[in-house]
């Protein structure tokens, strides 16, 4: 017999195998050709992955699968926004996603995912999970720095911003004194004024 909670466990491992069997595609029985898939990828998909930078996630995705006779090609296309946190500010804000990726699937004689853009399943399957590569494509497709519309255009009021601004203010008044007066500055202030420079 299993204690509660080694069975909340099993409980809600099982529902994150069952929520991801809706991104495993059956390509067996289907005919040569296109065939298009369409998901809606939200909070619930990264929960799995444990993955939790985004505080919320409205995209959809469009899948286009050619069969062909030998192999098969994955064509993704996901848009829609997710919701973080800026960099700077630490404000929430949607960040437009838009992104699209070209997977190639072929048989061979062990499954193999560490070539770029190929996969390489054994033959006689019957199925693949893209689960994965959608996870890849969403994450990627987000900018290496988080900024909110509102720092970039002046909009956006903040205390963090504020503060930027008074040290902005005082470090050019140092520079025109002639005997500038050395005072310290919070060293996390520093990197935050370095952040919003190098964005400029």
């Amino acid at each position: 017999m299993h204690p509660p909670f080694a069975e909340e466990r099993i409980i809600g491992k099982r529902k994150v195998m069952k929520h991801l069997k809706t991104y495993t595609i059956q390509f067996v029985g289907l005919k040569q050709g296109e065939h298009d898939f369409q998901f809606k990828i939200d909070n619930t998909f990264f929960e799995h992955f444990e993955y939790d930078d985004f505080n919320s996630i409205d995209i959809d995705l469009k899948i286009k699968l050619i069969k062909k006779s030998t192999f098969l090609e994955f064509y993704f296309d996901a848009k829609g926004s997710v919701n973080v946190n800026c960099d700077i500010t630490n404000e929430p804000y949607d960040q437009p996603i838009e992104a699209t990726y070209k997977l190639v699937v072929k048989f061979g004689q062990d499954y193999n995912d560490e070539i770029d853009d190929i996969l390489i399943i054994p033959h006689g399957e019957y199925e693949v999970n893209i689960a994965q590569y959608i996870y890849e494509l969403i994450v990627l497709a987000m900018p290496a720095k988080r900024i909110h519309p509102g720092v970039e255009d002046g909009t956006l009021e903040s205390d963090i911003l504020d503060k930027l601004e008074e040290l902005s203010i005082k470090d050019k008044e140092a520079d025109s004194d002639e005997e500038p007066q050395e005072k310290e500055i919070d060293p996390r202030w520093e990197k935050l004024k370095d952040f919003l420079t190098d964005n400029k």
